[in-house]
């Protein structure tokens, strides 16, 4: 997997995200999370819903459902998920991205550093 984030980025916490082939970076703040992540692998993410998401693709592309309504989002497109929308995802090998979560715990710190 080409590391697309900087250094600074890549010495923040692991952020623990139970998909393979997935690495990600957590940047924590006192109410919300922003989260850098890189897709080595296809995913599909099964229909959820949680506190609104903002995030920007970096790489790759990704094909969102949010309500029923699919758009495919590539470089430099972004996107808004409003709070408690039901969204599912297939994100494509080489996608990555900068997720922000209008939630302090929307994930979990894996260890204090990722090497």
């Amino acid at each position: 997997m080409i590391n697309i984030f900087p250094e600074p980025i890549q010495n923040l916490p692991a952020a623990d995200i139970p998909l393979k082939g997935v690495k990600a970076f957590l940047s924590q703040g006192k109410n919300h999370q922003i989260i850098f992540m890189e897709f080595e692998n296809d995913v599909d993410l099964p229909e959820h819903s949680h506190e609104s998401q903002w995030e920007i693709v970096v790489n790759g592309k990704v094909d969102l459902i949010v309500e029923g309504h699919k758009k495919t989002y590539k470089k430099g497109e972004r996107f808004f998920i409003p709070k408690r929308a039901k969204h599912s995802a297939k994100v494509y090998a080489g996608y990555s991205s900068i997720a922000f979560f209008n939630q302090k715990d929307r994930y979990r710190q894996r260890s204090l550093k990722k090497k």
